[in-house]
């Protein structure tokens, strides 16, 4: 990193910045969703609108979600450009830097590093830090830098943006959805943001093999304290019997959380490649009473109250074990 003085959610030193360099390499975290790719994309096309040299990368070689292949992200690099020390690094929806990758070099080698986050437990990374714990998504932070760049809302930017407002807040169903997340929406759908387009794209292109994915982690769902917790597990042959990448997991632990009297659902996973972590957990709240990114945190993850993750090699048996006495006192707590 550059520098060891660093800046805290001032919005004008992200501009400043923004404006006095000419090249950048944007990142978003592993396992992107909705919200990563809606804000590397936009912050791409505002870039691209000032005449700016920016390149899009994302850490790994993992298919991307078939529910944003709609999104036009042809220029998404899979591995980091010749000269990206030299650009300066801007990390969208990182809660960590642990989220871009295993290889530091990037952050450590970067002339100046800004963080665009909207994660509570954000570690403050950069050298400029821009986190808005109560937004809605990335995007509604990033939306802000925008207007204090005074780039202009083009259709493209607009609904790059308004992905990941729907699909952070749950089709704006979730409780981070603020009024402040509402009228951003109807900004950008005033801006051009095509609403079926979106809809179509991420809610009606679902593979058969996701629906069979679906079917092997209800069928395997558990329940406990009377219906309070739900937990459920993916195992490595499932992907691979499946022939699907861990990607097609996303949106399952929704329907979990779904059952009827549940306050917190959780989903284990073994992703199909070995290069990694054992498994990845991902947990969810049905309300923000009970705070899920510090069960995350007691496992060197983290999140939002309502949906964090971690990784581990423990066993299945052994993190469901874990994640039953945490939400027995966290519930207890709450």
């Amino acid at each position: 990193m550059s520098s060891p003085q660093k800046t805290t959610n001032d919005l004008g030193a992200v501009a400043d910045a923004l404006r006095s360099h000419d090249r950048f390499l944007l990142v978003t975290h592993e396992n992107p969703d909705g919200d990563a790719l809606g804000s590397l994309l936009a912050m791409k096309l505002a870039l691209d609108s000032l005449g700016k040299d920016s390149e899009m990368y994302l850490y790994g070689d993992a298919p991307l979600p078939r529910e944003y292949l709609f999104m036009p992200l042809e220029g998404l690099l899979r591995e980091p450009p010749a000269d990206a020390t030299e650009r300066v690094l801007v990390a969208l929806d990182c809660a960590n830097e642990q989220r871009m990758g295993p290889d530091k070099t990037l952050l450590e080698q970067a002339p100046l590093t800004i963080d665009i986050d909207h994660h509570h437990d954000n570690s403050r990374f950069g050298d400029i830090n821009l986190v808005v714990g109560d937004a809605s998504s990335t995007s509604e932070v990033l939306r802000d830098v925008l207007a204090e760049l005074g780039v202009e809302l083009t259709p493209e930017i607009a609904e790059a943006l308004y992905i990941a407002p729907v699909t952070d807040t749950g089709r704006f169903q979730y409780t981070n959805t603020t009024p402040k997340a509402l009228r951003l929406a109807a900004e950008l759908v005033e801006a051009g943001a095509d609403v079926h387009r979106v809809f179509q794209g991420v809610y009606e292109s679902v593979e058969f093999a996701k629906l069979k994915l679906l079917a092997r982690a209800l069928e395997r769902a558990q329940v406990y304290e009377g219906g309070r917790l739900v937990v459920s597990y993916l195992l490595r042959s499932d992907f691979t019997e499946l022939n699907v990448a861990e990607a097609y997991s996303e949106g399952i632990i929704d329907y979990l959380r779904a059952v009827e009297g549940a306050e917190m659902a959780a989903l284990i996973r073994e992703p199909p490649r070995r290069d990694g972590p054992a498994r990845r957990v991902s947990l969810r709240a049905s309300s923000d009473e009970l705070d899920v990114s510090a069960i995350a945190r007691k496992s060197d993850g983290g999140g939002h109250r309502q949906a964090a993750g971690f990784s581990s090699d423990k066993s299945v048996e052994e993190i469901t074990d874990f994640i039953h006495r945490e939400f027995v006192d966290a519930a207890a707590g709450a």
